[in-house]
């Protein structure tokens, strides 16, 4: 009953935030300008020169880039957390199996190819895919359903994608695409787009209900393979669809917000910590606990300085000191 009260106390705060981060940015609106654009929206009333402006900042600009931000969030902390909970291992995130090597690759690619964005989302989505296949083939051709096994082929298919990055960005243009490779690299949101973010929360959402609904069986898996044999489920098939899931998912972040890393590792950590390690609590609490995670940061990036901070560097730089902090109770969470 607490967990259930505190999963709903992250619910309450990830809205808070969302609104606080409408206020915050280079054109400061206050609470009640927000309030006011927001009951003018509902009533339909046609707005003055200076509310279509506030308007504009809210709907255009500021509402497409905390919606990336919260799902960019849960989408790596729910995997992160499915990850963790599959391989029975804490130190394991979404990037283990080559899917964000893979995807920061199609990106490279796709900038090198085309100057369409479409072009370049869509590269780095199907490398992401690509990485973890290759990953699943390296098992396939060993015949071994060891975990081990597993995820020595998402290091080689993670290395494999991390030299080819090496040969693209060695063959970039250093004064237009190299710069824009490096920038994508470093993780952003401030291209995202009201059309694209609704375009891809559909799957990345439903993707994260699939986690929860497979949360018993990770719950069965954590118990060790005989185990779970032994209640009657297809471990193998298990094991692949939530790993499909959470890869899909990773990968979509990647399309929507270049590389950021951290968030995998460390929030179902503290996710853990707060709710427990039972996955139908865990999975939801580590998808708003990401969303309020990433929100935070992208607001500090936005604002601590007159110039941008990249995102993906400032969740490295806040998401080592807390992981330090976090590894102290760390083992209590998985044990509780």
């Amino acid at each position: 009953m607490i967990a259930d009260y505190r999963l709903a106390g992250l619910l309450l705060l990830l809205i808070l935030m969302s609104m606080l981060s409408l206020t915050l940015g280079r054109y400061p609106i206050a609470l009640p300008e927000l309030v006011q654009v927001l009951a003018g929206l509902g009533s339909g009333q046609v707005a003055d020169e200076g509310q279509q402006v506030l308007r504009n900042v809210l709907l255009e600009i500021r509402l497409p880039r905390i919606l990336a931000a919260i799902l960019v969030g849960a989408g790596l902390s729910a995997s992160g957390a499915a990850f963790q909970a599959v391989f029975v291992n804490p130190l394991v995130s979404p990037g283990l199996l080559g899917v964000l090597a893979g995807g920061s690759f199609g990106a490279a690619l796709g900038m090198i190819v085309s100057d369409h964005w479409l072009v370049v989302q869509v590269s780095a989505f199907l490398f992401g895919l690509l990485a973890v296949l290759i990953a699943l083939g390296i098992v396939r051709v060993y015949r071994s359903e060891s975990l081990l096994m597993l995820v020595l082929g998402g290091i080689i298919s993670s290395g494999l994608f991390t030299a080819l990055l090496s040969i693209v960005k060695y063959l970039a243009d250093p004064y237009n695409q190299l710069p824009a490779i490096v920038y994508w690299l470093m993780g952003n949101l401030s291209n995202a787009e009201l059309s694209v973010v609704l375009t891809l929360a559909l799957p990345m959402l439903a993707g994260i209900l699939l986690l929860v609904l497979y949360a018993r069986h990770m719950n069965v898996l954590s118990m060790g393979d005989e185990e779970a044999r032994s209640l009657g489920i297809d471990t193998r098939r298990v094991r692949l669809v939530i790993i499909l899931a959470a890869t899909l998912i990773s990968a979509l972040t990647v399309v929507m917000a270049g590389m950021i890393g951290w968030i995998g590792l460390i929030v179902p950590h503290i996710a853990r910590m707060i709710v427990g390690p039972e996955n139908g609590r865990l999975i939801p609490a580590s998808a708003l606990l990401g969303g309020i995670f990433l929100l935070l940061v992208d607001d500090l990036a936005r604002n601590l300085f007159t110039v941008e901070i990249p995102i993906g560097v400032l969740s490295e730089l806040l998401g080592i000191p807390i992981f330090i902090l976090v590894l102290r109770n760390a083992r209590k969470g998985w044990s509780a």
